[in-house]
């Protein structure tokens, strides 16, 4: 286990604030035999209080780039660049988006936090998790076990999230180290030309790029790429994922 020499710190955020996290990605998208990166940008705002509304705006900018198959044939086969994702501003309490509950402002019901997991970390499960960083490895072992949600995974699960405390932060960044196959690079670019720490997971399927912001040690972004050819026609060396994340303070959306 490596002894990273990186900064982390959190920025102040008073009780009316919002933390906004913005991702810029270029995700995978299917469509019969065609294959395609999608440009989407995200801002969410996470209030102080995160039992407050959060709100989210996801957009899809409409820029693609075709790695199989092409633009014309997908859409005579009836591609529809709508489906590619939900686009809109959401809201809902503690994040949870995916479930869009709405409750009728006279039946304001006050429901426990959810408490979280690997796959679906929130700010309760932080807390909970080991500040050591041999205990936080242990851990991580323990619970992800699958060839594809691995330890190092759910790590990236929970940092993409931008809302790990700095304390936390530095333990995952330095647990890291201590699984097979992960090295230490610098001079790391994410998709917006930001210079970067990374810890590299070249393992199994995909390689994957964990990029650290070396002023304050917060998740800066990922990129994985594929470390042998796919079964459904990419080639080794493909780019799969690519994002860029910042986070802010700012008073509301």
């Amino acid at each position: 286990m490596l002894d990273l020499a990186v900064a982390v710190s959190d920025p102040s955020v008073v009780l009316h604030q919002y933390r906004l996290v913005e991702t810029h990605a270029w995700w995978l998208g299917t469509f019969g035999a065609h294959q395609f990166l999608a440009e989407h940008r995200l801002r969410q705002w996470v209030p102080a209080h995160p039992e407050l509304e959060w709100v989210l705006d996801r957009e899809l900018t409409g820029a693609r780039t075709w790695l199989t198959g092409s633009a014309e044939g997908a859409t005579a086969d009836g591609f529809d660049p709508r489906d590619v994702a939900p686009t809109d501003r959401f809201r809902a309490r503690y994040g949870e988006f995916d479930s869009q509950r709405v409750e009728p402002a006279s039946c304001a019901v006050r429901r426990r936090p959810p408490r979280g997991s690997w796959q679906s970390p929130t700010t309760g499960f932080f807390e909970r998790l080991p500040r050591d960083p041999h205990a936080l490895l242990a851990e991580l072992r323990a619970d992800n076990r699958g060839s594809w949600f691995t330890p190092f995974a759910a790590a990236v699960t929970a940092l993409r999230t931008g809302l790990v405390p700095a304390e936390l932060r530095a333990a995952f960044y330095r647990a890291l180290t201590g699984l097979p196959g992960v090295t230490v690079a610098e001079h790391v670019y994410t998709i917006d030309g930001h210079e970067c720490l990374a810890l590299v997971h070249d393992v199994g399927r995909t390689r994957t790029e964990l990029m650290i912001d070396p002023e304050h040690g917060q998740f800066a972004g990922e990129r994985d790429t594929l470390r042998a050819d796919s079964r459904c026609g990419l080639r080794a060396g493909a780019v799969i994922s690519s994002t860029a994340v910042t986070v802010s303070v700012t008073d509301g959306p």
